[in-house]
């Protein structure tokens, strides 16, 4: 009875390994096939910058081909933009300092851990929700998964907020001491949900993946305080 009771726990734990894998193999697999490395005259003072403050040779950043206004850092430590970002620094909505400021951010994620252990949380978190909804499933049958789904979700959104706004203080310092300072970074996030047609702002913060734009912009102010003292 005992090893019947840990058979819902064993095969979660199961799930977790065989999907962290696959999630890790997927990535990389959709990002060399969908991705070319930035070759844009017009960004290498502000990535020169970034690598000397860095103390290395280059910044590598590469595009990710799809239209979505974003970035990402790789579990294997590679930083990506979206094609619709750079569209919109093309266009003149980002200027390269404000690029630089999510180059430097995606940077932070690699710095601090974050990507490869979001590739980890991603895959226990599955395995927790798949867990827990069958667990739940016995004694709520209708709504067990529901609520585990719920859970997970509330759960995700508090871990994703917490690393950004660590990121967020890695890529201020880093830009101070490129000598681009925050304010591409803060004006930047004051045009984000314009350029992303984000509508998350009337939701709560405790559903969203992402702090609000506000909400960064006064994180940063008050680092900058705090370092100033």
């Amino acid at each position: 009875m005992g090893m019947l009771r840990l058979t819902p726990i064993l095969l979660a734990l199961a799930y977790g390994f065989l999907m962290f894998h696959f999630s890790a193999w997927n990535q990389k697999r959709q990002l060399d096939a969908n991705s070319v490395d930035l070759v844009d005259p017009t960004l290498n003072d502000v990535l020169k910058r970034l690598a000397t403050a860095l103390d290395v040779a280059r910044v590598q950043v590469k595009i990710h081909e799809v239209p979505t206004v974003n970035a990402l850092a790789a579990h294997d430590g590679r930083v990506f933009i979206t094609r619709g970002m750079y569209d919109k620094f093309r266009l003149g909505d980002i200027t390269a300092a404000e690029l630089a400021s999510v180059v430097a951010h995606e940077i932070g994620h690699v710095a601090l851990g974050h990507s490869k252990r979001r590739m980890v949380d991603f895959s226990g978190q599955n395995a927790l929700r798949t867990g827990l909804a069958m667990i739940l499933s016995r004694f709520i049958p209708v709504i067990g998964p529901w609520i585990a789904n719920q859970v997970i979700r509330l759960l995700t959104a508090k871990l994703s907020r917490n690393d950004e706004f660590e990121a967020d203080a890695y890529a201020s310092a880093l830009m101070i001491k490129a000598g681009l300072g925050t304010e591409p970074q803060k004006a930047l996030f004051e045009k984000l949900p314009r350029l992303t047609g984000n509508r998350g702002a009337s939701m709560p913060a405790w559903l969203l993946t992402h702090p609000k734009s506000q909400e960064r912009i006064a994180a940063i102010e008050s680092n900058e305080e705090k370092w100033q003292g």
